[in-house]
């Protein structure tokens, strides 16, 4: 139904990797490596790193800062490091390194933004921003970035893949004010408030993370511990980064920063959100997967180079697959996500980062979406209403991707859906890491067409445009 497939795939490739520190594990085990290491002489030094470059260095940009990098993190083990060559120090870099492939198991669960950048195009293109869901080693999930221009004609055109990858780097320096931290994280005892109120108006994180844990190790009770190792995971949680304005969008790579999101970034949803005073944010939640529990965070960023890093918090920030509306409605903020497992539910905010109420929006009521059902990324105005692209589950695990039609001045009011699946998996779209699913974080309107970017079985990605005038006169004829 007005859906026409692109023969473009993005598919999982291995080449790419991101340099990090290997931790070999024990103190102990880290000084027998440095030991070894300094038992050599300098010609089998030389020998040994100019072999490492050329197995190596043509793999990643900055190739000898990164091992540097690496090396200072073990420099407090060394008791002779002044008296070291550059050439020793960067072959223990080298051996305190590893590579990472992270798209090694999937390349998955796209969305789709303007770019912030429009200049030089001719009229009546649109430059694009594309995040997927990279998995590699360990299931671990980071997320990538493409580029590229819709021209006049909604043709698509991408941007070079570079084969480069890299990562930002932490802004440790970064100011928080106990006013927010006071928000977030509600002091429960005259204790914990008595403690709060001891901390400065504002620091950075750096200095907070090091007063805490020179508090923990302090004789104290398990309240007060406990609620200091909560401030201590907000902070951990609640970070900025930066990019090199050199790297392009493609070399982008986020990866876990936190203890909340060490097994994973997941599914990220980007909108362009405009703000009340006419200026552009682009949001995005994700889920943030430590291995046993997981939770929902939001990426905040203005051009793709820097990005701040967010808890939600409230009592309905329950399940995943939270979205963004693209701007606020009667003055809220609105998101629309999953609650308990398998209903589409609407919720309203004055407050971006804390969310208490929901209200339902829609039940799976198609036998195609029994299972469940949950939103393909944010809503999209149009004139007739908020399209919300949606994906459910049916018999045998299927994933399909749908529509519905949201009322403009009370979203919480659907006025259309479609009694059937708008992309359902092809033969030679089921096969993959999770068979028979077709999945979508975010689309894009580009004239009277919507581009959805979708996924695979959770194993690469392909794209569709559908008709926007047709859908939404589907959409209109079939009112619930």
């Amino acid at each position: 139904m007005f859906v026409s497939r692109l023969s473009k795939r993005f598919s999982p490739n291995p080449e790419r990797v991101i340099l990090q520190f290997l931790n070999p594990g024990s103190e102990q085990r880290i000084k027998n490596v440095i030991e070894r290491v300094q038992s050599l002489s300098e010609s089998e030094v030389s020998h040994l790193f100019e072999k490492i470059t050329h197995d190596f260095s043509f793999r990643h940009l900055n190739f000898k800062h990164k091992l540097i990098e690496n090396y200072n993190r073990i420099e407090k083990y060394l008791s002779q490091s002044k008296n070291y060559s550059k050439e020793r120090k960067l072959l223990l870099g080298a051996y305190f390194s590893k590579e990472y492939s992270i798209e090694a198991a999937s390349l998955f669960n796209p969305s789709i933004v303007p770019h912030p950048d429009q200049s030089n195009l001719k009229p009546g293109m649109v430059r694009f921003i594309m995040s997927l869901r990279a998995t590699g080693e360990g299931h671990i999930s980071s997320i990538e970035f493409r580029s590229g221009v819709v021209d006049e004609n909604c043709e698509i055109f991408f941007d070079e893949t570079s084969r480069y990858c890299e990562l930002p780097t932490k802004n440790d320096e970064q100011i928080i004010l106990k006013h927010d931290l006071s928000k977030r994280i509600k002091p429960k005892s005259s204790e914990e408030k008595v403690f709060l109120e001891k901390l400065h108006e504002s620091f950075s994180s750096k200095q907070i993370i090091e007063l805490l844990q020179n508090e923990l190790v302090k004789p104290s009770n398990e309240n007060i511990n406990n609620f200091i190792k909560q401030i201590m995971e907000f902070v951990d949680a609640n970070y900025e980064i930066q990019f090199s304005e050199s790297t392009s969008v493609s070399e982008r790579v986020i990866f876990p920063n936190s203890l909340k999101e060490s097994v994973g970034m997941e599914d990220a949803r980007f909108v362009k959100f405009l703000e009340d005073d006419g200026s552009y944010t682009y949001y995005s939640t994700y889920t943030a997967y430590n291995g046993r529990t997981f939770g929902t965070q939001l990426i905040e960023t203005k051009d793709f180079l820097n990005f701040k890093i967010r808890t939600l918090h409230g009592s309905a920030v329950q399940d995943k697959g939270m979205a963004i509306f693209p701007r606020k409605i009667n003055g809220k903020y609105v998101i629309t996500s999953r609650q308990g497992g398998e209903n589409l539910q609407i919720m309203f905010s004055d407050d971006l980062y804390n969310w208490d109420e929901y209200k339902l929006l829609k039940i799976p009521n198609e036998h195609w979406e029994f299972i469940q059902i949950g939103n393909c990324g944010s809503p999209i105005e149009t004139n007739y209403g908020w399209l919300l692209i949606t994906h459910a589950v049916g018999s045998f695990r299927r994933y399909t991707i749908s529509a519905i039609l949201l009322d403009l001045n009370d979203p919480s009011k659907v006025i259309g859906s479609l009694t059937s699946p708008l992309i359902e998996p092809l033969e030679n779209e089921r096969e993959g890491y999770v068979p028979n699913v077709v999945y979508s974080c975010g689309s894009m309107i580009h004239q009277d067409e919507l581009i959805i970017p979708y996924a695979m079985s959770d194993s690469y990605c392909g794209f569709a445009k559908v008709s926007l005038s047709g859908l939404l006169a589907k959409l209109l004829e079939i009112k619930k």
